[in-house]
């Protein structure tokens, strides 16, 4: 029997409306930096190659550093935010991803670099994972809360493709350093905006029950996943450290469930996801974001390699992607939700993924960007729909003592989904592509193929999101105040 933490309590009384939504704005622009961060660097990593001297293999630790912090510390990020306050663990990680991007902004050598990659992960993984939590219990009315979500939904979907258009427009502008100094000013300004405006809420403390076992079988666990899931594209699926780094990780995985279930104070209560809309809603994001790394990255690297664009072309070509993002998060999806309920807007959401997806996979290797490539970049804005529906449902039924650990577990999914597709597709691109040029196939044909290939594979992702989101409840519970 698990004994409930008790619940983080906030020493002052409820924000005022204005003072929310400065909270809100602060809340969302962190996480938009946490996001362009992991997709800022894809365009600039020519660059930092050359004038670090990484090898090809090390390049991807530039990207894999971040994500192996990032992902595997947010279950105990989130736990940390219950016990201790959300806003100050929000504040800390902020400070700490800021210091680290003026680390990497000044790196002169590749482990310099890697090194910094890797705090700022774990700033991102202590900021990220208890925002939500924040948010959820800051905004308790329904329409509020939906445009709250809806606001902190655009960060998510669009950030990914802002990150590009930025990246290039950087790097080509000035140099690569630049991807990670912007960070200074904005983490600056956005904690101008959260020290007055948070709540100041304390929990427990650690005598609430950190479950320091669960957390070291948590993170060490994901450590291994996520390194099993990045070194694909180096080892293959069947190599020999891919297998070890993802048996060990299995077992470390389940031990964490056993754990779950049996200890005290769990670092994630059974009750978090005993809500099929919870449980549901994390499953559906696990595959969306997985497929979505196809048009994200996939796209970039089809633009770049196959039709010629550079990086700042291609940054600059997904933009009107991220403005259908950005206007259908922020203009139609919290009235969408209001009327039609989180699940009908979420389907809407992912068919219209599945239609974008199926698309590209029938991209030819001389298509026409005006006329095969852009006529096609509107569907995204079923990203716009889907992520704030999704985080509605996954937040449903959480009460205050567990907003921190529930919007860990929802931003762990998150994460896990991106290492997932990032392997997964590369991998099947990378394979179709060798293939075809083995067997004396032109080299933009080969590559053509082989992305429309990851394309289709996100396509089915999708299709599998779908029969997944069919379950889900119509009307969710309400969430406590």
């Amino acid at each position: 029997m698990t004994t409930p933490s008790a619940p983080v309590r906030p020493s002052a009384p409820p924000s005022p409306l204005r003072s929310r939504w400065t909270a809100l704005v602060a809340v969302a622009s962190a996480s938009l930096m946490l996001i362009l961060d992991g997709s800022i660097v894809t365009v600039a990593l020519p660059a930092v190659q050359h004038d670090l001297g990484f090898t090809p293999a090390g390049t991807s630790w530039v990207v894999n550093a971040y994500l192996i912090a990032f992902g595997s510390l947010l279950l105990l990020a989130g736990r940390l935010g219950d016990l201790l306050g959300r806003t100050r663990l929000f504040l800390a990680g902020l400070a700490v991803f800021t210091a680290a991007s003026l680390l990497a902004g000044a790196a002169g050598s590749a482990a310099v670099l890697i090194a910094a990659r890797f705090l700022q992960g774990v700033g991102a993984a202590m900021s990220a994972a208890v925002g939500l939590g924040i948010l959820v219990t800051l905004f308790t009315a329904p329409r509020e809360r939906a445009t709250a979500l809806a606001v902190l939904g655009f960060t998510g979907a669009a950030g990914a493709s802002i990150g590009q258009v930025a990246g290039g427009v950087l790097t080509d502008a000035l140099s690569w350093h630049w991807i990670f100094l912007i960070n200074l000013p904005i983490g600056l300004l956005v904690l101008a905006l959260a020290l007055p405006s948070l709540p100041r809420d304390r929990g427990p403390g650690l005598s609430g029950g950190a479950d320091l076992l669960g957390a070291a079988l948590a993170t060490g666990g994901l450590v291994l996943a996520i390194l099993a899931v990045v070194g694909v594209a180096e080892h293959g699926w069947t190599g020999a450290p891919t297998l070890a780094a993802g048996a060990g990780g299995a077992v470390l995985l389940t031990g964490f469930g056993v754990r779950q279930a049996t200890a005290r104070t769990p670092l994630v209560p059974p009750r978090v996801l005993r809500s099929r809309a919870a449980a549901g809603a994390n499953a559906v994001q696990l595959l969306m974001v997985a497929a979505l790394y196809a048009f994200q990255i996939v796209l970039a690297l089809y633009l770049q390699n196959v039709l010629g664009y550079g990086a700042g072309g291609s940054g600059l070509a997904m933009l009107p992607a991220a403005l259908a993002i950005g206007a259908t998060s922020l203009g139609l999806s919290a009235r969408l939700i209001g009327r039609f309920g989180e699940r009908a807007v979420l389907l809407t959401g992912l068919v219209l993924l599945a239609v974008l997806l199926t698309l590209l996979a029938r991209l030819p290797a001389d298509a026409d960007f005006a006329t095969g490539v852009l006529p096609l970049l509107p569907l995204s804005a079923g990203f716009g729909l889907a992520l704030p529906a999704l985080t509605g449902l996954a937040m449903s039924g959480a009460g205050p003592d567990d907003a921190g650990t529930a919007s860990g577990v929802f931003t762990t999914t998150q994460q896990v989904g991106s290492a997932l597709g990032a392997a997964a597709l590369t991998t099947l691109a990378a394979t179709r592509t060798e293939t075809l040029l083995a067997a004396g196939a032109e080299r933009a044909a080969a590559l053509a193929e082989g992305y429309t290939l990851a394309f289709g594979a996100g396509a089915v992702l999708i299709t599998a999101a779908i029969a997944v989101a069919l379950t889900l409840p119509t009307a969710p519970r309400a969430p406590r105040s």
